[in-house]
């Protein structure tokens, strides 16, 4: 049979489970775009620019079951590209990603976009490849799908030369996918569980650390907890590994950097399951916290074990079936713990540290934990919550509860400014029954916010919660205690009603705690009607996270003390003349 690569591809694309794409179509790939039009199953999403198609393509991989790609065009479509494919290689997000190539059957040299492309991703992606006969598409695609989501997952690079597009050739057959088949548990795998259980078990005071890779075993994470009575803690992405309205739950990130339940629960443990993650330095508040060392870790990446803390016991593999058979394992110990005493100390914490932000007096301007609770108590369970990097991405982990797993996410690792308004586009798209909102800086905002034109043009129901403080808050906050002066963090007045205007969606300001309830209901009014909202926030910032004391006051500790006495010494000196 003769069949085009760009039919061929797209045969590979929907067998592999790709539901949605994101680029833009140019010379190279218009051949591909006009296949996945004729395709049932995927919807080639036409975004405004490439870096946005990537936080997309990484919102759709993190909030569904599926896979998110991008279609893009070489060179700069990969350069644009790159931050939303770097955010996925940092944070273990699987994505698959086709550009178009150069011709490879051309004479002439010096062609339109023509460079290592790679090269270039090579840094950025877990595999690349570059295909060079119709024969080696479908099993290319297959085999960088399988790279993409097995082990600890990421992005992988498939370069189709334009020529193989547009070409026909005679094909052998057309493989349908088969999924790799997974590996059983061996013996040492099962010793290695029965073991950690009866460390847990015996433990007077464990606790559990999830994160990202742990999300996939939330209920298997709440029998375990509720089994042992252990407080559970995650990392800023493993937010949604646990339900915020369990008993057992404790908050986010542990030691100096975390608020009262965590980093009183961690500060007496002599026993730590940690779940799928890497002890990054988000994760850890800047590496600051102690763990004791009867640690317990377990992870897809073997990789990961022993790096910054050391492990008693280490234990490879998917989280879910290794939590399924600890929690077996656990029940096999003994009966349940009674966890009435460790849930009630939890909950006095948790209260105490809400108490302490209600009552912060924010005076014209808005309460960021009135706001959470306002918008907790009138979304559903099954809400999207989509968060980017700043000072409002640890005022959600501290403040806004989550309750489903994959309901919560942010740019971590990488930690990509602009994330959350193309992500929460993305997911939206993809969740049309459930409520999305974006809470965002107003820094963050503006690097991505006319992907909302795209939103409006596809009726996608969506809020942008915008926290709006005129500052790039997080740094500013930072640079006033050493420096007592704020360079290059102040931003130009923005009139985000004009934004709305510019791109069709609709607008409503929130100027202070009395308009929280209308304002808000008013946007999901909004939003369920397919319409893109910008919600104006006028945030108090004036009140810092535990997350940022504490990683202050880590890193100052950990400074030499020639600079930590500058730097003191320098910042008492300004605030005194300046």
């Amino acid at each position: 049979m003769k069949k085009t690569g760009a039919w061929l591809a797209r045969y590979a694309m929907e067998q592999v489970g790709i539901k949605y794409t994101f680029g833009i179509p140019g010379v190279h790939n218009t051949e591909l775009y006009d296949e996945l039009n004729n395709s049932e199953q995927i919807t080639p999403y036409l975004v405004t620019h490439e870096a946005h198609g990537g936080f997309m393509a990484d919102a759709i991989s993190r909030t569904t079951d599926g896979i998110g790609s991008m279609l893009i065009v070489p060179a700069a479509g990969i350069t644009h590209a790159a931050s939303g494919i770097a955010e996925a290689f940092l944070d273990g997000i699987p994505m698959l990603v086709v550009s178009g190539g150069i011709r490879t059957d051309s004479k002439f040299d010096y062609q339109l976009h023509q460079l290592d492309q790679l090269k270039l991703v090579e840094g950025i992606t877990k595999a690349q490849f570059k295909i060079t006969s119709h024969e080696e598409i479908i099993a290319t695609i297959y085999k960088a799908y399988d790279i993409a989501v097995s082990g600890e997952p990421g992005p992988v690079f498939v370069e189709l030369p334009v020529n193989l597009q547009l070409d026909k050739a005679d094909i052998s057959a057309l493989p349908s996918y088969i999924k790799p088949p997974q590996s059983s548990v061996s013996d040492e795998t099962l010793m290695a569980i029965r073991t950690a259980a009866s460390s847990l078990y015996q433990a007077k005071n464990p606790v559990i650390f999830a994160g990202w890779g742990a999300v996939g075993a939330f209920n298997e994470l709440i029998e375990i907890a509720e089994h042992i009575g252990a407080p559970v803690s995650t990392s800023l992405q493993g937010i949604s590994a646990f339900p915020a309205n369990h008993a057992m739950h404790a908050g986010f990130c542990f030691g100096p950097a975390a608020s009262d339940a965590p980093r009183k629960a961690f500060a007496k443990a002599d026993c730590v399951l940690a779940i799928g993650t890497r002890f990054a330095e988000i994760a850890t508040g800047s590496f600051g916290g102690e763990l004791p060392d009867n640690l317990i870790h377990i992870d897809i990446n073997p990789e990961v074990f022993g790096k910054n803390f050391p492990t008693k016991i280490a234990i490879e593999g998917d989280a879910q079936p290794l939590c399924a058979l600890l929690s077996e394992a656990l029940r096999k110990q003994g009966s349940g713990k009674d966890n009435s005493e460790v849930a009630a100390k939890l909950a006095a914490n948790k209260a105490a540290y809400r108490k302490s932000w209600v009552e912060h007096d924010s005076k014209d301007q808005v309460n960021p934990a009135l706001f959470f609770d306002e918008l907790r108590a009138q979304l559903n369970d099954d809400a999207n919550i989509v968060v980017d990097d700043g000072n409002h991405t640890f005022l959600s982990a501290e403040l806004m509860p989550i309750h489903k797993a994959r309901g919560f996410i942010s740019p971590t690792d990488f930690n990509c400014m602009g994330y959350a308004t193309p992500a929460a586009i993305a997911t939206a798209y993809a969740h049309p029954q459930q409520e999305t909102v974006a809470i965002v800086g107003d820094g963050a905002f503006m690097m991505t916010c006319m992907e909302l034109a795209t939103a409006v043009n596809n009726e996608i129901g969506v809020i942008i919660g915008v926290f709006n403080d005129g500052e790039l808050s997080q740094i500013s906050q930072a640079q006033q205690i050493p420096y007592n002066r704020k360079t290059c963090t102040v931003l130009p007045q923005t009139k985000l009603q004009g934004i709305a205007i510019a791109t069709g969606a609709d607008y409503v300001r929130i100027e202070t705690n009395d308009d929280l309830q209308v304002a808000i209901t008013e946007a999901r009014e909004l939003a369920k009607q397919n319409r893109a909202v910008i919600l104006d926030i006028n945030i108090d910032y004036s009140k810092p996270t535990a997350f940022t004391q504490g990683i202050v006051k880590t890193n100052l500790k950990r400074m030499p003390i020639s600079t930590k006495v500058r730097m003191i010494g320098r910042a008492i000196y300004r605030k005194i003349t300046d």
